[in-house]
């Protein structure tokens, strides 16, 4: 289970963009969280993953305070944790082909040899065919990144998935293919899920409960 707790927190020289929220993710639960853009949301599923730390609050993580973030937590609380966030392509390094970029957090973590049996199981899973893993970033769409990306967001099999606005930018069909992709992998890992988006149809129809903004704050 995934507990927020009067979260605050902001950038350097800036007010605080998210104040006194809390939110709790159930083991295996899939929860939605709605709001306008500009609100906070994003920069909450940030600490909510472990990339960004909170000014003020407390997030647990199976009933235990999480006390470090981004490369100071524990390795097997980063890897707890897998996210896709809006934008591929500033998420995505240019230089690497495909398969490299799924294989990242392997390569990151000493698992190199796990690479070409994950990328072999994730490519199909996500939609992507072996000629588009041999390509770098520039030479795909963005839908074809984006799937890239949640394979590297699922190479570790996490058991908390973040999708941050994960289908803002795709067309219907790619959406649907990699929420999709998500639920399959839920189904057969139990992984919970937090995606943020401000589509109350998609969320609504994704996950379990939707929460929205404005019931936080």
């Amino acid at each position: 289970m995934l507990e927020l707790r009067s979260i605050t927190a902001g950038y350097t020289g800036n007010a605080p963009v998210v104040r006194d929220v809390s939110l709790t993710v159930a083991a295996g639960e899939s929860v939605g969280l709605l709001g306008p853009s500009g609100c906070g949301k994003s920069t909450l599923a940030r600490v909510a993953a472990l990339l960004h730390r909170p000014d003020s609050g407390t997030l647990l993580l199976d009933g235990e305070p999480v006390r470090h973030w981004r490369h100071r937590a524990p390795r097997a609380l980063r890897t707890a944790f897998g996210v896709v966030f809006q934008q591929a392509r500033l998420s995505a390094d240019p230089r690497l082909p495909l398969t490299d970029l799924i294989a990242e957090p392997l390569r990151a973590t000493g698992r190199g040899r796990e690479v070409a049996d994950r990328v072999a199981e994730l490519a199909p899973a996500v939609g992507l065919t072996p000629d588009l893993l041999t390509r770098r970033p520039h030479e795909v769409s963005d839908g074809q990144l984006q799937r890239a990306c949640l394979a590297r967001a699922l190479v570790l099999r996490p058991r908390l998935l973040v999708c941050d606005e994960m289908t803002a930018m795709l067309d219907a069909s790619t959406a649907a293919a990699l929420v999709a992709a998500v639920e399959s992998y839920r189904a057969s890992t139990g992984a919970a899920l937090l995606a943020v988006g401000h589509d109350r149809t998609l969320l609504e129809r994704w996950c379990e409960r939707t929460v929205h903004w404005d019931a936080l704050v």
